[in-house]
């Protein structure tokens, strides 16, 4: 009897939780398996399948297969765990007492994109067996998500975007909410926008409100957008969160699929003007890929909590796009400098830790006027080194007037473009000149960072 095979294919990114599927599948009751690995000359190269394992010997062309051992793979995850992965291995399979074979096997990069996913044979006495084993892996990878509750960043491997994506977790810093300084009802209005919506999901959902929603940051470098991610990644506890910036939304599709996935979920994508002017990859999208972008928002149904988050120190790029395509983003925010209040709150917050021995505090505030958060915070780091240096070694570093003035010397030495590139905007020349463009020529590569950088 000739027993049908049947396929099912997955991105790079979900192998590890196609495992898992694959575990917990075999955990239940009545089932089982013995898992053998396959030996044969460029197996992997030769993109092999099921059909060519029975049908093995019955062409004098046909490749020399052998059982061998079975080839692993290890995915890194969070806190450090390494969970190993079948990428090339055969199961024979019982499922409530029926006989069933599938076949694992990995992307296989060197043969392109077009193969470099992985893949699931599965083949039974009858085809109905095999399309229920298939339901219920997908079922059970969308249970058991690695992914889900988890802070991770999509990003490019060494052949680019698409298939070839591997996803990064993150461990962000914890941020209280007094350690975002802003002008007085700016949280409240990010925190009612953010977390208030999915506190009430269900009732505005009921009362027939969408609860996927944009927020835009905006304001110069060094204010505080990325704080401010921060802060509501660690409000909104056990809410996946995808991070990427620029030109790292080259693949934007697998983002919104992981966020609808994932839901509840935010994407964070920072420097959104990078994108504003980005072409899709050649031979495939022609529009901006910020209105891709726009596209998969719109995409998303009403019910499903996802939060877009979009940060930029160039509003005036997005503008157009923005105005093109209203509601996608319901909510912007402008982040501005701080003033004289909220730097006298910054030097204590950055004063923690410190025996901060300043005569005449005033006379820096007044010096840091259109300083940005960042700046100050650099400003304190490089007052410490100096206290340090003068001090005995013994107890908290003392920090006074004259250390703040040698840090505020060695920040200006190179002249305004020193003092911008650390966050200090003078009077009437805050942001980029009209017309300055990001760096958008260079991709972000996230692979094997634990960090995301604050600006």
């Amino acid at each position: 009897m000739r027993m049908p095979v049947i396929s099912e294919e997955f991105e790079r990114f979900q192998q590890p939780n196609l495992q898992v599927a694959m575990d917990a599948y075999l955990e239940r009751p009545g089932n089982s398996a013995e898992l053998i690995g396959l030996a044969a000359e460029n197996k992997r190269n030769w993109g092999l399948g099921l059909s060519d394992f029975v049908n093995r010997g019955t062409s004098p062309y046909s490749l020399r297969l052998g059982e061998g051992p079975v080839d692993w793979v290890n995915f890194h995850l969070d806190a450090d765990r390494v969970l190993p992965v079948v990428q090339f291995g055969l199961y024979l399979m019982r499922a409530d007492g029926a006989p069933l074979v599938a076949f694992v096997s990995g992307p296989n990069e060197n043969m392109g994109p077009t193969r470099a996913r992985a893949r699931v044979e599965v083949m039974a006495p009858e085809r109905a067996s095999a399309q229920r084993f298939l339901a219920d892996i997908t079922k059970l990878m969308g249970e058991r998500n690695v992914y889900r509750g988890k802070i991770v960043s999509l990003g490019p491997q060494q052949f680019g975007f698409g298939p070839q994506t591997i996803i990064t977790f993150h461990r962000l810093p914890s941020v209280a909410r007094d350690d975002v300084i802003l002008p007085s009802g700016i949280l409240d209005r990010i925190d009612r926008h953010a977390i208030a919506f999915s506190e009430h999901a269900e009732r505005l959902i009921a009362a027939g409100r969408p609860i996927k929603r944009g927020l835009l940051l905006y304001g110069s470098p060094g204010v505080g957008k990325t704080l401010t991610v921060m802060y509501l990644a660690g409000r909104m506890q056990g809410r996946t969160v995808l991070l990427t910036t620029g030109r790292g939304l080259g693949f934007i599709s697998a983002v919104a699929q992981m966020a609808r996935i994932l839901a509840p979920s935010m994407v964070v994508v920072e420097d959104v003007d990078l994108i504003a002017q980005e072409r899709g990859m050649p031979g495939m999208q022609t529009q901006p890929m910020l209105f891709e972008l726009l596209n998969e928002m719109d995409g998303l149904r009403d019910d499903v909590d996802v939060l877009f988050v979009l940060t930029t120190n160039r509003p005036d790029i997005l503008e157009p796009a923005l105005a093109a395509r209203p509601g996608r983003v319901d909510l912007a925010i402008p982040l501005p400098l701080p003033n004289a209040d909220a730097r006298r709150r910054l030097f204590a917050l950055y004063g923690r830790g410190l025996r901060l021995d300043v005569a005449d505090l005033e006379r820096f505030i007044a010096r840091t006027e259109g300083a940005s958060p960042a700046y100050i915070k650099e400003l304190l780091r490089n007052a410490t080194v100096f206290g340090a240096i003068d001090g005995n070694g013994d107890g908290a570093i003392r920090v006074t007037d004259k250390h703040l003035d040698q840090a505020m010397d060695e920040l200006t030495e190179g002249g305004r473009l020193a003092e911008r590139i650390a966050g200090f905007a003078r009077p009437g020349e805050e942001g980029p000149p009209p017309g300055a463009m990001g760096p958008s020529g260079f991709p972000v590569g996230v692979r094997g960072n634990t960090s995301w950088r604050a600006g």
